[in-house]
């Protein structure tokens, strides 16, 4: 039986986490592996006892998931987080993003609400616990790219994670349990066009006009969607369409030839993003054709649907423990992906979705001993109790 003395204290865990670089981004130049945090955690979990598996994400080199299983038999309670941040603008912090800083009763650095210290913490809910034999797994689940593409998310099967039951995400929720979430696509419309001397308008075809054209059909869309949808438990009840950013031509006395305006939607549980696609390409690509322009329609990556959990004994529980109902948020996360894996679902961690993807992010220190005693407590029940 492993010591309590070979784990870090909880402050060196999450300033080990923090200082190891594992930014995720679409674009190459800031995109990078999270290897290091994924031995880091297996290399703290194995000698506590844990099976540590190690899984390359298919077709993404320098990227795995960490499987981490304490305990034998199905039924597994699993504690879900990703390992990579967001990329960051180290001009706008007051702190170095790598390294932990606290101040005011916060943590601060990159990471730190969203969401590697939810990993220090689990581990810290573990330790009175070791010297217990599990009558029900624990697995520790640490996934690749959930800050881009959810690949590593995506890559998981029910077989790698024992056919687990339980699944708690920790993201940032301010300790609120959520039971449910929108989904999001994200998608980039390409305008071509062709260029000519801006002082004859007949010597080219402007792929800005054409723009201007889409934008004003997504808007309607967007209108659209707000009247034909809607669901009261959320703060925002309507699917939302944001149009959000726009690169074209290269001069202004040229006539532009190429435009990529790229958007995010967000469709409500209930509503079918590849249905939301099909409207889309069935309304936009139509819109240029009288005007010999082109326009291509590509999503940025796959569609993370949305999630509502159909278990509710899990979310049962948390609310005896936490005295608090479950509800949705905005964001989206990993959920969707383990509830289709079977696994009873609920997102909630420390920390404040408003502070993730910010610079100067931090993480309350007044909701580290709470998350500590509620992750402590699941564990109890769902991995020490028959």
């Amino acid at each position: 039986m492993p010591e309590r003395a070979q784990i870090p204290s909880l402050i060196e865990m999450v300033e080990s986490l923090i200082s190891t670089p594992s930014v995720s981004s679409t674009l190459a130049q800031f995109d990078q592996s999270n290897l290091p945090v994924i031995h880091t955690l297996a290399n703290w979990l194995d000698p506590l006892g844990f099976d540590i598996d190690i899984i390359n994400v298919p077709d993404k080199p320098g990227k795995a998931n960490l499987i981490a299983k304490r305990g034998r038999g199905d039924g597994a309670f699993v504690l879900s987080g990703h390992s990579d941040t967001v990329p960051f603008d180290e001009d706008l912090w007051q702190t170095n993003p790598f390294s932990l800083c606290e101040k005011e009763d916060r943590w601060y650095g990159l990471g730190s609400c969203d969401m590697k210290s939810f990993f220090a913490l689990a581990i810290e809910a573990l330790r009175p616990l070791l010297e217990n034999d599990f009558s029900h797994p624990l697995i520790i689940l640490a996934t690749a790219d959930e800050e881009s593409s959810m690949s590593g998310a995506r890559a998981l099967s029910a077989a790698e994670l024992n056919n687990a039951r339980f699944a708690l995400i920790g993201e940032p929720t301010s300790l609120k349990p959520v039971n449910q979430h929108k989904g999001i696509m994200m998608l980039q419309a390409k305008v071509t066009g062709k260029s000519g001397h801006s002082s004859n308008p007949d010597l080219g075809n402007n792929a800005l006009d054409g723009c201007a054209l889409l934008i004003e059909e997504l808007i309607k869309y967007r209108q659209e969607l707000r009247d034909r949808f809607s669901n009261a438990q959320f703060s925002v009840s309507y699917p939302t369409l944001n149009l959000g950013c726009i690169h074209g031509g290269d001069n202004p006395n040229r006539i532009c030839d190429h435009v990529e305006l790229a958007f995010d939607l967000r469709v409500l549980p209930g509503m079918d993003n590849d249905e939301i696609l099909d409207d889309l390409r069935h309304r936009l690509t139509p819109r240029l054709g009288n005007f010999d322009l082109g326009c291509e329609l590509e999503l940025l990556h796959p569609p993370v649907p949305s999630f509502q959990n159909g278990k509710h004994e899990l979310e049962a529980s948390i609310a005896r423990l936490m005295d608090d109902q479950a509800g949705p948020v905005a964001f989206a996360t990993e959920a969707p992906f383990l509830e289709a894996l079977g696994m009873d679902t609920i997102v909630l961690g420390p920390g404040s979705i408003d502070q993730a993807h910010q610079p100067n992010e931090y993480l309350p220190l007044n909701q580290v001993d709470p998350a500590v005693d509620l992750i402590r407590s699941l564990l109890i029940q769902y991995c020490c109790e028959d």
